[in-house]
């Protein structure tokens, strides 16, 4: 590929990205991303709040750091990133049939390759800053029960740095992950919730298989990398050998380039029939 030709590919990636970055902040199917954005907001909201001036839930920080991992695992990456992934992936492709406006884009003069990755990467963008942010501000509000001292000491110290950048990986990676599997779904399947569904499925009862097999699901990669553990009677525990960083990170790059590489496959052959959807 010359100089120019990759030159035209980034024109045509940004031109894309500008055009679905509007969809994916301000179109109707964005509502529901906001709304689960906003649900661990408001808990841990009104779990500052009633610490603060209520007087109520006094912790420690060791103790805050479990609750806030358990936190973590079931609400915000299980829930909120993993639906909020759907709801962002998804309609990338199966979004524009059902609205009737993919043949623009495929009347353009842009590969099909180039629309996929441009489409990956806007809904990755719109994911990260979102859920990114959830995130950051959950961790926030859970430790500024302490008040702003405790909370400025914790997030300045570098075991809270530390560990705030580890959930903030931990939840890229799922964006990452899960974004292109549900990107894959949207282009491969006429109805995508029934995959995505069955996909739940088998992250939720992770805990309960063999380690051969756990080691086929997303979120034992994902744990395998959150800062903190978790008491073994939560429910959620890791009971296998949690994955090593240099085999976690590596191989959810990869199956998410993969994913998407094949989705970018199928868009190659992609046939519009608005008669049929």
């Amino acid at each position: 590929m010359t100089a120019e030709t990759r030159s035209l590919v980034l024109r045509q990636i940004m031109a894309v990205q500008a055009l679905e970055l509007r969809k994916r902040f301000l179109g109707r199917r964005s509502i529901l991303v906001y709304l689960l954005a906003l649900i661990p907001l408001g808990l841990t909201g009104m779990r500052m709040l009633a610490i603060l001036f209520l007087h109520m839930m006094e912790h420690s920080i060791a103790q805050d750091q479990v609750e806030y991992a358990v936190l973590f695992r079931t609400l915000i990456l299980r829930f909120v990133v993993y639906f909020g992934c759907v709801a962002v992936f998804v309609p990338l492709f199966r979004g524009d049939i059902l609205d009737r406006s993919l043949h623009y884009y495929l009347l353009a003069p842009l590969t099909r390759r180039t629309l996929t990755i441009a489409k990956y990467l806007s809904g990755l963008a719109a994911a990260l800053f979102l859920f990114n942010g959830t995130t950051l501000a959950t961790w926030l509000l859970w430790y500024g029960g302490h008040g702003p001292a405790a909370l400025i000491d914790r997030a300045t110290s570098g075991h809270g740095l530390a560990e705030l950048g580890a959930y903030l990986l931990v939840t890229t990676l799922a964006c990452i992950g899960y974004g292109a599997a549900f990107l894959a779904a949207g282009v491969y399947f006429r109805n995508p919730i029934f995959p995505a569904l069955l996909f739940l499925g088998w992250e939720l009862i992770n805990i309960f298989l063999p380690p051969v097999l756990k080691s086929l699901s997303l979120i034992h990669y994902l744990e395998s990398l959150c800062p903190v553990s978790v008491p073994p009677d939560s429910g959620i525990a890791i009971l296998a050998d949690p994955a090593s960083p240099w085999v976690a990170i590596p191989g959810l790059l990869a199956l998410a380039a993969v994913l998407v590489a094949l989705a970018a496959a199928k868009a190659r052959r992609l046939e519009v029939l608005y008669g049929i959807e």
